[in-house]
């Protein structure tokens, strides 16, 4: 397992479920203190890979209770957005690349993919994803495409 400070460090102190801050010095025995979420990804039967995230510990420990959620930015406007976890799970067993959201305009949807890279910067580390905007309709669709 790696330091805490190196994982906090590494994921600028923010929070990869709630993406808000997290406090370095706070307790680690506090609910909004920091704490190191890991799980582990199989590459192959004999090659398993573990990847650390930075948490609140509050929101680490509803993880073990409840599906998480990684919430959209409410600034963004962005309409019928597609679950980040739900396609991030999808496209990283499948590969590919699916619709992620719909956007009024292209600025909107530049905004939109600026930060959905950003977001699965920290939500899938080991995810080589990129993004594609498309125009059609009068919208512009934002995809979702795994590397």
């Amino acid at each position: 397992m790696s330091d805490l400070n190196e994982v906090g460090e590494r994921d600028n102190w923010r929070c990869w479920l709630c993406d808000a801050p997290v406090d370095p010095d706070a307790s680690v025995n506090s609910d909004r203190g920091p704490s190191v979420d890991s799980y582990s990804v199989a590459k192959t039967k004999k090659n398993v890979v573990t990847i650390e995230r930075l948490a609140h510990r509050d929101c680490n420990t509803m993880k073990g209770k409840k599906a998480p959620v990684v919430p959209w930015s409410p600034e963004l406007l962005v309409v019928d957005p597609s679950p980040i976890v739900a396609t991030v799970d999808r496209l990283q067993r499948k590969g590919g690349r699916e619709v992620i959201a719909r956007c009024p305009s292209q600025e909107d949807a530049d905004q939109a993919s600026e930060w959905l890279l950003d977001r699965l910067s920290r939500y899938a580390p080991d995810l080589d994803a990129t993004t594609q905007i498309a125009s059609g309709g009068g919208q512009y669709m934002l995809f979702l495409v795994a590397n």
